[in-house]
């Protein structure tokens, strides 16, 4: 009997080390939550649901989208910061990650350690948006009245210290616009405010007002980058518009917390750069006026940088307060 008992003891250990012994099921082997730090139905949530969709056709597991909006995005990207590195738990976000240092003072996680940048994707250019009824027909109708008529044009974005903000800010410096900022608690409550007389323009990037713009709701005055867009071949660039030094484009993009393994950053890699490669994918983002290219890994991380050092002149030139 102790001879069973003991060769027992010896089986159980030798499955039991060699159970450990067997690698990690390949990532992701469960449900992988994408924290989107703003309401729903901005240009980040809309284009994070499409790629998190083709995400979980690509990998057979769920991908899929929470919304923490609030101060900014900074509610969401604590969070996420503060979970676990195992890729399980991510961050979208656009262009206004690279402006958080210029709004706070202090963040609640380390800025340049906690979240690691994974790949930027969905270029959008960006525009000056007003509603359909509006009298303002170009950039150049809309910069002469802010000037003749100081303080009586106001502009929305969803709240102080994102891109709209800080792009709306470079545009007064670069074109001579002068108006007063009225931010709201998101991007998809800006455009109502727009579209209910509130506001008189905002600026936004494409994927975030392309339905409006289709419904006939709101009108493009112009777009930043090098060329019009192919949805709408009448709508002229900033430098056709008279302002040829503006060219802020927004992404969205993905974060992952600290600590998260290589394997798992470049598997993300891959399967991003896989979903922006699909012909569905292209077309979604042309639909929406974007560029369906991606920046990964430490090229993404660089252009972080460079823009971070465009925000930091804007906020000097403004002289924007940190909260």
């Amino acid at each position: 009997m102790k001879r069973m008992y003991f060769s027992l003891c010896a089986a159980l250990a030798l499955a039991s080390s060699a159970a450990s012994a067997q690698p990690p099921s390949p990532y992701p082997n469960k449900a992988v939550k994408i924290v989107v730090p703003y309401p729903p139905g901005g240009a980040v949530d809309q284009v994070t649901r499409r790629i998190a969709q083709k995400l979980t056709e690509q990998t057979g597991q769920s991908f899929f989208v929470e919304n923490k909006a609030g101060a900014t995005g900074t509610i969401g990207a604590q969070q996420v910061a503060r979970s676990a590195g195992d890729g399980y738990t991510l961050m979208a976000n656009d262009t206004t990650y690279s402006i958080l240092p210029q709004v706070f003072k202090k963040l609640p996680w380390d800025y340049t350690q906690d979240l690691v940048p994974v790949a930027g994707f969905n270029f959008a250019p960006t525009a000056v948006v007003v509603a359909a009824g509006s009298p303002f027909r170009t950039l150049g109708d809309l910069v002469a009245y802010s000037q003749a008529n100081p303080g009586k044009l106001n502009y929305g974005t969803g709240g102080a210290g994102t891109m709209p903000h800080f792009a709306t800010e470079a545009l007064q410096g670069s074109s001579g616009l002068k108006a007063t900022h009225v931010p709201f608690k998101g991007a998809g409550e800006a455009t109502l405010a727009l579209l209910g007389g509130t506001i008189d323009f905002q600026i936004a990037s494409t994927p975030g007002v392309m339905g409006q713009v289709r419904g006939g709701k709101v009108r493009l005055l112009a777009v930043s980058g090098d060329q019009r867009l192919q949805a709408l071949p009448e709508v002229p660039t900033f430098a056709q518009a008279g302002v040829p030094g503006y060219k802020v484009v927004n992404f969205t993009g993905l974060w992952a917390p600290k600590g998260t393994p290589d394997a798992v950053l470049e598997r993300l890699r891959t399967e991003i750069a896989r979903a922006m490669a699909s012909p569905d994918v292209q077309a979604f983002a042309n639909d929406l006026g974007a560029v369906p290219r991606v920046v990964s890994g430490p090229a993404f991380a660089d252009k972080l940088k460079t823009d971070a050092l465009l925000w930091e002149a804007v906020a000097a030139k403004v002289g924007i307060d940190k909260q």
